[in-house]
């Protein structure tokens, strides 16, 4: 069995429109901050001195959301009510929803935008297969290329309603992608909005989860190393009480007989 990491880092060096903080003590520093803690909540002395090399565990704090790096939207994340019932937080989502066989569907274009449900069923003929009951669909838009920059959040391409509504009648509950959002860039759907009056255009990826249960799996990576089928998809969310969303480790496995993924764009 062959494990493919599919997460992209948490990383305070890299560029965020929400900033990560993140504060490092070293080995000495935590037997420091140890120290103190001893004597504040037990009265304890302790001279951290007297462990080896005066140190003891380092520790990291940090500042995010639940939305930085890949990170798994649950269904409170698209709003406070549902047409199916009072939507469920992170914490609250069957764990069988997030080791499920996957489904690579490549999407890349040229241009910010969407894609539709006839993309969608074109890249099924493409590879020969559609999604099954509970697969995990991912969606390969090539904009992971640019993970780190500015770019990456205003270059990448998203579904539109009926594409999202096309997989969950397949009985797709959680799908995937490697852009920033499973919705368009921010740019390109206001102005889509603007130039048409049309609300149906404003994050209609996400609205969906209002009128049905399903959850996103966003800021994926790695996804050109998967072939369109045959691996399972690993993305179980941290537990995070109350949450909209959880960080998540997301892997693929893969049987070792799987060929490997050329990692060329589909043609267009």
């Amino acid at each position: 069995m062959r494990i493919i990491d599919l997460s992209s880092p948490i990383d305070a060096a890299a560029y965020e429109p929400d900033p990560v903080g993140h504060e490092v003590l070293s080995p000495r520093q935590g037997a420091l901050h140890m120290s103190a803690e001893m004597r504040e909540h037990f009265g304890i002395d302790f001279d951290p001195d007297v462990l080896p090399d005066g140190e003891f565990l380092s520790l990291d704090r940090l500042s995010l959301t639940s939305h930085t790096g890949t990170h798994v939207d649950a269904p409170s994340h698209y709003g406070s009510r549902a047409a199916y019932g009072t939507p469920r937080h992170i914490d609250a989502m069957p764990l069988d929803w997030f080791h499920r066989p996957g489904l690579l569907l490549d999407i890349a274009r040229d241009e910010p935008g969407v894609v539709g449900a006839a993309d969608l069923e074109k890249e099924f003929a493409r590879i020969g297969r559609v999604p099954q009951p509970r697969d995990i669909v991912l969606l390969r838009t090539g904009s992971s290329a640019w993970a780190g920059t500015p770019r990456y959040f205003t270059d990448f391409v998203g579904l539109d309603g009926s594409a999202v509504n096309l997989l969950l009648d397949a009985g797709v509950r959680v799908i995937g992608t490697d852009a920033f959002s499973l919705d368009a860039p921010f740019t390109n759907i206001l102005d889509r909005w603007r130039s048409t009056g049309d609300r149906s255009v404003l994050w209609p990826a996400h609205f969906a989860g209002r009128e049905r249960e399903y959850c996103q799996v966003e800021r994926l990576a790695n996804l050109e190393a998967l072939p369109p089928y045959g691996f399972r998809v690993v993305c179980f969310p941290v537990k995070v009480a109350g949450a909209g969303a959880g960080w998540t480790r997301a892997v693929a496995l893969l049987d070792e007989a799987t060929p490997p993924a050329t990692g060329e764009r589909s043609p267009r």
